[in-house]
């Protein structure tokens, strides 16, 4: 087979460090895309990006020229970089070390989609910690409560 045919759907999670509120309503659409820049630039795409003021979710496509970890480094650096510049009284914002990459199926992406453009609704009810938690259960990820959170 000649040509490359792929298709690398992920759903990146990550908190604000100590999941402190943040991304200002006010300028998280500005942030969101800035974050789709930061893909363009490494030939991916940001499909949707959502969240609330502690967390951000950001549904895209990869190429295979580019591992989640330098996706995730390139995202958290640059946008850190763009708020302390573009918002001088934010001087304190930082991102969480971690972050969480979860394959997703193009059968799956319309969920996908609809939940992160739910944010504000579905955290009336959940925390970002229980969410993460239950995204890590669904994902069959193994992990160690006393060391997630930083």
């Amino acid at each position: 087979m000649s040509g490359k045919h792929i298709s690398i759907l992920i759903h990146f999670v990550w908190s604000t460090s100590g999941r402190e509120p943040l991304i200002d309503i006010q300028w998280c659409d500005r942030l969101y895309a800035y974050l789709g820049g930061v893909f363009r630039e490494k030939k991916a795409k940001l499909i949707i990006a959502g969240g609330i003021a502690d967390h951000v979710h950001l549904y895209s496509s990869l190429p295979s020229t580019v591992t989640i970890a330098e996706m995730v480094n390139a995202l958290k650096s640059n946008s850190s970089r763009w708020i302390h510049d573009t918002f001088p009284q934010q001087r304190a914002f930082a991102w969480q070390k971690g972050y969480g990459a979860f394959s997703v199926s193009k059968s799956a992406e319309a969920r996908v989609i609809e939940y992160i453009r739910d944010q504000r609704e579905h955290h009336r009810a959940k925390s970002f910690q229980e969410e993460f938690l239950d995204f890590l259960n669904k994902q069959g990820i193994e992990y160690d409560e006393r060391y997630i959170w930083e």
